[in-house]
């Protein structure tokens, strides 16, 4: 069970998966709630934490290895209309849905956003989001699957029944 958990916790701080995939996924597959979403919060927070932390050298790498005046990705679209709307707020809080956290944490502090604002409302954000997913995930899936000992497809692959 051990391993399931910091499977849980690796999953949450990859880019582009987070806590938007595993939250359900877990929960759905018969896993404790609050550890879930106590693992997942915080496996994702440490990246973000990490990638602020260390911002400045990751622009100094993208500028030398990319030229980033041709390629302007869906997401990167995404962001920048987000933040042309709703500012640093909006893009903080809705990102992690739309385009990832670490990418919104990331274009957050390129399009001018401080570190320790950035670092403030995407904790905020993630908390949320996390407790929503959490929410939505636990009651949800008892809306729709009958399973009265709460086991779902993990729990039942680790038993091997």
């Amino acid at each position: 069970m051990l391993w399931t958990y910091m499977i849980i916790f690796v999953l949450a701080a990859t880019p582009f998966f987070e806590i938007i995939a595993i939250i359900p996924i877990a929960i759905v597959g018969g896993l404790p709630t609050i550890p879930v979403l106590f693992l997942s919060f915080f496996g994702n927070l440490l990246t973000i934490v990490i990638l602020i932390k260390f911002v400045d050298l990751f622009r100094k790498w993208l500028l030398k290895n990319k030229d980033l005046k041709n390629h302007e990705s869906k997401r990167y679209s995404r962001a920048r209309s987000i933040w042309n709307n709703f500012g640093l707020p909006g893009l903080l809080f809705l990102g992690p849905i739309i385009v990832g956290s670490h990418l919104s944490a990331l274009l957050s502090i390129a399009f001018g956003g401080s570190k320790q604002k950035t670092l403030y409302l995407m904790s905020i954000s993630l908390f949320l989001w996390t407790l929503i997913l959490g929410i939505g995930s636990h009651y949800g899936f008892s809306l729709f699957v009958k399973d009265d000992n709460n086991q779902g497809f993990i729990m039942k692959i680790i038993k091997g029944s």
